[in-house]
């Protein structure tokens, strides 16, 4: 069977032509038929068997066949496919444009961890087919720039893992914005039973289109799995990346942080690898794949969230570092490899940790994976590379125990550093004024001066209390609120200002008795701030007490 067999336009014939493509893999020749005719499908079949092509040549067949659409921006968008990763995006973006490159339909496709303009700026000028990732795309939909109204065909790729990663809401919220009347296509490498179990839930009478069982493995895959404890995996795998014939590698790690930690450690073999997940910027990420698409990068570190999407060829080797919780990501990590009939080594690491994850991967494919006896010679270090590698693998197990999580600790308090602070400004030190209070307690200003004048102005702080004058002494060294040379200690430099105050209070409420050194017989005599004026009971000459506070009085403390 050919592509012009399966009925369709002669337009996109030429294009898949000029890409080399002469006869459909097994799911494109039994899904194309199904989407033509307007069902809902869902497909299932291993990773590089042409799934994007599957559903992308009919639904460009279907809309070329409808007629050519509005200019400009009165086209709607006919076409939603949803992806879990920007990289998934970016390549259906492209199968699209490639497949679509002699019709008049305008795709484009959006996605988070870059700035939004130009991807509104393209969906203003209109578009057909709209390929997006669910968090930009609800986030476009509420500010009012996507309407989906007039929808015809919903795709979801990869739908396992968009269902199985928690992308569950994010999907029904887009789902509740489509129109009833539409065609809904699910797209997946795997397919386990809870995922179809949901899937059966929101397809309408679909065509169930199968190719292989989740349980097979591509036959050109040379398996092998190695028993070597945690400790001692990365310099095993330098020791493969070492190898003639390891041209070109991915190596799968479980955890963004493990993907990242691989990576250092490789360096330090000598070996360049650079790692893509969901903490990289998109242009990262993007740049990572091109060096890696063209050659000049040899291995790359995935996780299985961001491996969707990697479609590149000649990968000759692929190591599983972590296995996989689940067996069939383990299938989907192995499909890298082994494309276009080509073959491919497949390599697990196995802990012992993780035996119990080896048997459910070989319970799924019905195959048991041999052991690699014959293991390469680990390479040369120095005894201090050793020591840092060392370092590198105690980190982790801490990490992983959760003793190497180190948290802020907190005290609530300001720290007062010398110098730091410029003198003069409101609320600065002087650098010899001591530390702020804690908390909100408000300051108690002194000195009816003009604010901000002189070395005391508003938010100079105050010595220690050893230097203050208190009580009777306070009372003995008033000079009644007289103007005091300024510099003499033990004087007061102002009205109202206390001495032996090298500082003095900001412009306001003196210390002491009334303003400007009256009321209360103190004068304005410099004495504690918590202290009652010489002659006075019980604080009746501190002067004039703070303004009311908003909301009326406070409630007495205590009871009665």
């Amino acid at each position: 069977m050919s592509f012009s067999d399966l009925g369709l336009s002669e337009p996109i014939l030429r294009a898949v032509t000029s890409e080399g493509y002469e006869n459909p893999t097994p799911i494109q020749a039994q899904s194309i038929p199904h989407v033509m005719a307007g069902r809902d499908l869902l497909g299932c079949a291993q990773t590089g068997t042409g799934k994007t092509a599957a559903f992308a040549l009919p639904i460009l067949h279907r809309l070329t066949a409808e007629g050519n659409p509005p200019p400009g921006s009165g086209r709607k968008i006919r076409v939603l496919v949803l992806a879990p990763t920007r990289e998934l995006a970016l390549q259906i973006s492209e199968s699209f444009s490639s497949y679509g490159r002699n019709t008049p339909l305008r795709n484009t496709v959006i996605f988070g961890g870059v700035g939004q303009g130009n991807q509104v700026k393209a969906l203003q000028r209109g578009v057909d087919i709209l390929i997006a990732t669910p968090g930009r795309l609800n986030d476009l939909m509420d500010q009012g720039y996507i309407n989906l109204a007039q929808l015809q065909i919903f795709v979801l790729d990869e739908a396992d893992r968009m269902l199985d990663i928690g992308f569950l809401p994010d999907i029904r919220r887009v789902m509740a914005k489509l129109p009833k009347v539409r065609q809904t296509l699910f797209f997946s490498a795997t397919m386990p039973p809870e995922v179809r179990k949901l899937a059966d839930d929101l397809l309408h009478q679909p065509a169930k289109v199968e190719i292989a069982p989740v349980k097979a493995t591509a036959d050109l895959i040379d398996q092998s799995v190695v028993h070597i404890p945690k400790a001692k995996k990365t310099r095993l795998l330098a020791a493969f990346l070492k190898q003639p014939g390891v041209d070109r590698s991915i190596v799968f790690a479980r955890t963004k942080h493990g993907a990242d930690r691989i990576a250092r450690q490789l360096l330090r073999y000598g070996i360049r690898a650079e790692a893509i997940h969901g903490n990289k910027s998109q242009n990262a990420r993007q740049r990572t794949l091109d060096r890696f698409r063209i050659g000049k990068l040899r291995v790359l570190l995935a996780t299985d969230l961001a491996a969707r999407g990697i479609d590149v060829d000649n990968i000759t080797h692929v190591f599983n570092f972590d296995l996989p919780h689940e067996p069939e990501t383990y299938v989907h990590r192995i499909g890298r490899t082994g494309r276009a009939g080509s073959a491919g080594k497949a390599i697990a690491f196995c802990d012992p940790a993780e035996r119990s994850m080896l048997k459910g991967i070989e319970r799924l494919t019905r195959k048991s994976i041999p052991v690699l006896e014959e293991l390469p010679e680990p390479p040369e270090v120095t005894p201090e590379e050793q020591a840092l590698i060392d370092e590198f693998a105690a980190e982790e197990e801490a990490f992983a125990d959760g003793v190497g999580i180190h948290r802020p600790v907190r005290d609530g308090r300001r720290r007062h550093e010398e110098g730091e602070r410029s003198e003069g400004g409101p609320g600065r030190s002087q650098g010899t004024g001591g530390p702020p209070r804690r908390g909100n307690r408000r300051r108690r200003p002194g000195g009816t001066g003009p604010a901000g004048s002189g070395p005391g102005g508003p938010g100079a702080h105050r010595p220690p209390r050893e230097g203050r004058p208190v009580g009777a002494q306070a009372g003995a060294e008033s000079t009644g609120g007289q103007t005091a040379p300024v510099g003499e200690p033990g004087q007061a430099r102002g009205p109202g200002r206390g001495p032996g105050r090298p500082h003095g209070r900001p412009g306001g409420r003196p210390y002491g008795g009334g303003g400007g050194g009256g009321g209360g017989g103190s004068g304005g005599a410099s004495r504690g701030p918590w202290q009652p004026g010489p002659g006075t009971a019980g604080g009746e000459g501190r002067g004039p007490r703070r303004p009311p506070r908003k909301g009326g009085p406070r409630r007495p403390r205590g009871r009665g």
